[in-house]
């Protein structure tokens, strides 16, 4: 192990298995919790990074998770707990002693406080609430009382600023005399006398410029301010797109509320993808791998019933053709073959469209020409499936007309496809409905009726 807080691996030069927990290690920890051997544990955890400890308690089994946290004990870092999956965090908190976790807590921003009191019941939270110092819990107060993923929960309230009349000299003297120093800051947040920020010094431009310099004549070009109530979502999308570090947070009288920094920011965008990438799969976006069996099964029966009635729309297609099927077998072995082509074309550009409606990048701008382009992707792939698949009906079952058949049925299917995959996210985005999670069972639907409407009806009228 190193000394620099990560874990190396014996695999760590396969990109695909680089800073993931090494299996030896874990196994000396488990093997250290068997013994009861506190010390050992702790020699072999200290060297660890908080986000890899969390990642070891979740990939333990319960039983083992409460006894290591237990041998533990003091060692417990509040860095770990702002790390730790939701679905134990809960968990872990019940199993750490009262003056672990209030020490734990104390340690901890007060944007990661809000974090970790927003998901636990109510008596958990005062428990949380009791241990912080009285400045401290009416901050972490004032943040719950925002709306739940919004600017306003996702700042800390440690903010450095500065008078803008002040000079360099002045700013780095208050900085130096500031008692509790935020344990990361990136800008000194320039503001006027009613306390509205004006702009933002980097600490680099800070170090580099004489004393004497006044702050407003070095602050940076790019200036965002956050709306308190503004959606975590969008506050996320303007950090990627601007490349901001941090940005102040005001309130309703656009005064100077609080900071968001860019680690909380990218923790939003990458949490929104996650849930955009469940979501177009079928599952809760909430899901994880430390769910238990029911609350899993729970999650995903919805969608599976919602699967099962479309499925069951498209077998009711398939059975006004019962006689043509029954006449032509080849017809049913045929048939997956142009809805399965379908579906996959559908969510190629169905995941194009979501992710990019996610990003911004879907607007009514350019929507006309986003369809026009998957619609064409749609034609050329069917034109070039359908020679293929005409020519192996031929070969296949040596009729020339079905292989006409199934050819015309894969250009009319993967053309709908490109359609649908594009303008069923739009749609539902236009009326206020998550396009990743419930565009894939329409998409499907339509993708399997028209698929199998078109061979099938194209069959009835060619071949019989």
């Amino acid at each position: 192990m190193s000394d620099d807080h990560t874990i190396e691996t014996p695999e760590a030069e396969d990109g695909d298995q680089a800073y993931t927990l090494d299996r030896k290690a874990v196994a000396q920890i488990l093997y250290a919790v068997d013994l009861a051997d506190r010390e050992k544990l702790i020699a072999l955890m200290d060297p660890l990074h908080p986000a890899d400890i969390a990642d070891l308690l979740e990939q333990i089994n319960a039983f083992d998770r409460m006894r290591l946290i237990k041998l533990y004990d003091k060692e417990f870092d509040g860095d770990i707990l702002s790390e730790l999956d939701e679905s134990i965090r809960e968990e872990v908190i019940g199993i750490l002693a009262p003056d672990v976790l209030a020490d734990a807590v104390r340690e901890l921003d007060s944007d990661d406080v809000v974090d970790l009191l927003e998901d636990l019941d109510e008596p958990q939270q005062e428990a949380i609430l009791d241990v912080l110092e009285d400045s401290d819990r009416v901050a972490v107060e004032q943040s719950l009382t925002f709306p739940e993923y919004s600017a306003g929960r996702l700042m800390q309230r440690e903010v450095v600023m500065a008078p803008e009349h002040w000079n360099v000299g002045e700013a780095i003297d208050y900085i130096r005399n500031i008692e509790n120093l935020p344990d990361q800051f990136y800008h000194v947040t320039l503001v006027d006398p009613k306390l509205h920020p004006v702009g933002n010094v980097t600490l680099g431009k800070l170090m580099s410029s004489r004393r004497e310099v006044l702050l407003k004549s070095i602050v940076e070009d790019v200036f965002h301010v956050i709306p308190v109530d503004q959606y975590e979502g969008d506050v996320a999308y303007a950090f990627n797109q601007y490349h901001l570090i941090s940005a102040p947070v005001v309130d309703e009288n656009d005064r100077l509320i609080g900071m968001i920094t860019i680690d909380d920011a990218m923790a939003v965008l990458d949490e929104e993808h996650e849930e955009d990438i469940l979501r177009l799969a079928g599952v809760d976006g909430e899901s994880s791998l430390s769910d238990r069996v029911r609350e899993t099964t729970k999650r995903r029966f919805p969608w599976l019933l919602v699967n099962l009635i479309t499925s069951i729309l498209a077998s009711l297609v398939i059975a006004q053709f019962d006689a043509a099927i029954a006449q032509i077998v080849a017809l049913a072995v045929l048939m997956p073959i142009v809805a399965s082509m379908g579906g996959n074309a559908g969510t190629q550009s169905l995941t194009v469209a979501v992710r990019a409606l996610a990003t911004k990048d879907l607007t009514g701008s350019n929507v006309w020409r986003v369809i026009r382009r998957e619609v064409l992707v749609g034609l050329i792939n069917g034109i070039a499936f359908a020679i293929i698949m005409g020519i192996v009906g031929v070969i296949w079952f040596g009729m020339p007309l079905l292989g006409l058949v199934i050819a015309a049925a894969m250009v009319i299917n993967l053309v709908v496809a490109g359609l649908a995959g594009t303008v069923i996210p739009v749609i539902l985005e236009k009326f206020g409905i998550d396009p990743a999670l419930a565009s894939g069972a329409f998409v499907t639907t339509v993708t399997d009726i028209v698929g199998f409407f078109a061979f099938l009806g194209l069959a009835v009228v060619v071949l019989l």
